[in-house]
């Protein structure tokens, strides 16, 4: 009965049906994470994702209406291939192996949990308290009685090991000495041989640290539970978990906290800031193709997309600074140009299990303006002139591919958009037009900066004013009684991809103005973001968060600002959290990875501004608040420097930006609002 209502929880909160207001948790004042301080707000359920660089995890967790933890383990091992060896052929096996239910207490089973708080900063951690039980000894004599012990429970994948770790620390409470018994144990699984491209694989859990502890009261112990895969025949890893926990946020304060730290007047913001760049960097797996950056999702993993990939987290990576994060985008599209062919035939979609195969279920979804809009935005932000010149043949490839696909129109023919059919797209979509408008720019600010012809830039330069005109002919409409633009030809309801041209500043001001109107508008504004479609269910959080950055780049920051706290307080603290999510009802919200670097880009290209136009050089647009008198980026490791931004609004109405630049004096200069100011950063690589 509490398993059936454990379940019936998490698929009511994975609906997003609970009010917009519901705030379970609170951020940590102590600390960068969030604390759920359980008060008899139960029972309640989630799931997390967290990822390592050889294995993934899902934990579906939840405290139950007597106040007990309860714990699902879906553990994901990506280089551990299934057959047949397609997009999902991961090794995939769900634990839930109840570890304190192991102990014993002075010869007594553990009762009566009592979970007190719920944290996440860079794993999951449970603090509970515990009873001890007995024959004779009913619920209420027991609770009487007063807890034996406190523990917590902190879980977290490895860094760099197929491992998931588990520690437990155990507290004496009581006011007597108490005898803890931790039993050895170990669970082991062979799978099926014929469902393993390597034949049969071994899933076990091991505890470490068994054996019979006396504590007297205000003593602790610890000990340890590893969940792990391998090959058969293999031994089982033996990891120095603290040790592992160690690395694990060494890495979250190394190479996230101390990087593009962002400050505003709003904490929630700041948090979930934090939040999205913790994942979107950490899911990155060690293939045998190189680092390729997971979605995750129990689904997308050793692999990469045209959109996932290149379009949305590989260009966010160069202002994190992150080195494997950019590793990870530099071999993402040196692995789409290895199908670069001289008959223009289509990019695949994706490359998948670890670079052996591809899939192209969808047809041309656009995928070579995906690949051209992020590769091209990537090689400038990241100002690695070797890096850029191994770029440029992709990125001049993948625009003559979408040239050779406009239609009579002068827009972009494919077969479907990123939605791969969900949704209809026509012949030709929005969405794809408007990825090449913004690559032909940024590929006439690459092709100057590597010494291209000036013939070839001047014809990008050309072609996407001449796009800019046809997308208007094509695209712009009245729909809905909105002054904004229909996705495809035929199409009479709104759509949320109609953010695209705000994103690549197509448009004029009446179309940018209807545009974010219909956005915000009723018909596909929810508590939970934009709706896919006008009139439908369905929320897709990728559109939500280009729609964000889109009405930043509009210039209508106040408006901006409104949606995008009460959109980070929902994932930060409401019923489903920390990370931005897929979908819905598709995938139950899951925790992809690249949505969370879109919520970063929403700061870095929305708020700040920030356009790549050279090596050394970006373009900078901030769009302030009325309500916010200061806003500051810093530690960007983005264009070969190290750097910060601050913008503060004067009392003559105009923005004041201070850059400070490593090795440099800070430089003050002056914009009015939505003025655009071209800033080039002293040659200094990190």
């Amino acid at each position: 009965m509490l398993r059936k209502s454990f379940l019936a929880v998490l698929l009511f909160v994975s609906a997003g049906l609970l009010p917009a207001s519901a705030q379970r948790w609170t951020m940590d004042p102590a600390g960068h994470g969030i604390v759920w301080r359980v008060d008899g707000a139960v029972p309640h359920a989630d799931h997390i994702e967290m990822s390592g660089q050889r294995m993934a995890c899902v934990l579906r967790w939840g405290v139950g209406a007597d106040s007990a933890f309860r714990l699902e383990r879906s553990l994901v091992f990506p280089l551990l291939r299934t057959v047949p060896n397609n997009t999902h052929a991961s090794l995939m096996f769900r634990l839930a192996t109840d570890i304190p239910a192991l102990l014993a207490i002075d010869g007594l089973a553990l009762q009566a949990e009592r979970v007190d708080t719920v944290a996440i900063d860079g794993g999951l951690e449970v603090r509970s308290r515990w009873y001890t039980g007995g024959h004779n000894i009913g619920a209420a004599r027991t609770a009487a009685a007063g807890p034996a012990i406190a523990m917590t429970r902190r879980i977290f994948p490895s860094r760099e090991l197929p491992v998931l770790c588990e520690r437990y620390v155990v507290r004496n409470i009581a006011r007597r000495r108490l005898t803890v018994y931790v039993p050895e144990f170990s669970q082991r699984f062979e799978t099926d041989p014929d469902k393993g491209v390597e034949g049969s694989y071994c899933v076990r859990a091991d505890l470490a640290g068994s054996g019979r502890y006396s504590l007297a009261p205000g003593d602790s112990l610890c000990f340890d539970a590893v969940f792990q895969a391998g090959r058969a025949g293999d031994g089982p890893l033996m990891p120095d978990v603290a040790a592992e926990y160690a690395a694990r946020m060494d890495f979250v304060r190394r190479d996230i906290d101390a990087a593009l730290v962002l400050e505003t007047p709003d904490p929630v913001i700041d948090r979930l800031f934090r939040f999205a760049k913790l994942r979107a960097a950490e899911s990155i797996i060690l293939t045998r193709g190189g680092y390729m950056h997971a979605p995750g999702g129990e689904s997308y993993y050793a692999a990469i997309w045209a959109n996932d990939q290149a379009e949305y987290v590989n260009p966010f990576f160069p202002f994190l600074g992150y080195d494997i994060g950019n590793a990870s985008a530099f071999n993402a599209f040196r692995h789409f140009a290895r199908f670069m062919n001289p008959g223009y035939e289509p990019l695949p979609s994706s490359i998948i299990a670890e670079g052996d195969d591809v899939w192209n279920g969808a047809g041309d979804r656009g995928d070579a303006a995906m690949i051209a809009y992020g590769a091209a935005r990537y090689a400038l932000a990241r100002g690695d002139r070797t890096e850029a010149e191994a770029l440029w043949p992709l990125v001049t490839w993948c625009l003559e591919y979408c040239r050779r696909q406009l239609t009579p129109e002068g827009v972009v023919a494919s077969d479907s958009d990123e939605l791969e059919g969900r949704f209809p797209a026509g012949r030709a979509n929005l969405c794809t037009s408007s990825l090449y408008y913004d690559a032909l720019l940024s590929a006439a600010a690459l092709g100057r900066e590597l010494g291209a012809p000036r013939s070839e830039t001047a014809r990008y330069g050309r072609q996407a004013r001449e796009l800019a005109e046809a997308v208007e002919r094509c695209f712009g409409a009245e729909v809905g009684g909105y002054h904004t633009y229909r996705y495809y030809d035929g199409n009479t309801l709104l759509r949320s991809w109609i953010c695209m041209p705000l994103i690549v500043g197509l448009g004029g001001r009446a179309r940018t103005e209807g545009t974010v109107e219909a956005l915000l508008g009723p018909e596909l504004l929810t508590d939970d973001g934009l709706l896919t479609e006008q009139g439908s269910a369905t929320f897709w959080d990728r559109s939500t968060l280009y729609a964000l950055r889109g009405i930043y780049r509009a210039g209508q920051a106040d408006r901006a600002t409104e949606f995008l706290h009460n959109y980070s307080e929902r994932r930060l603290l409401g019923e489903h959290v920390p990370y931005p999510i897929e979908a819905w009802p598709e995938g139950s919200q899951r925790h992809l990875s690249a949505e969370s670097g879109l919520y970063c880009r929403i700061i870095t290209e929305g708020l700040f501004g920030i356009r790549p136009v050279g090596f050394r050089s970006f373009d900078l647009t901030p769009s302030l608040p009325e309500s916010w008198n200061r806003v500051e980026l810093r530690r960007i490791r983005a264009f070969g420097s190290e750097f910060g931004l601050r913008i503060e609004r004067t009392d003559g109405g105009r923005l004041r930006i201070t850059l400070s630049e490593q090795g440099r004096k800070p430089v003050v200069f002056g914009v009015r609002e939505g003025e655009t100011q071209r800033v080039t950063l002293k040659n200094n690589p990190v």
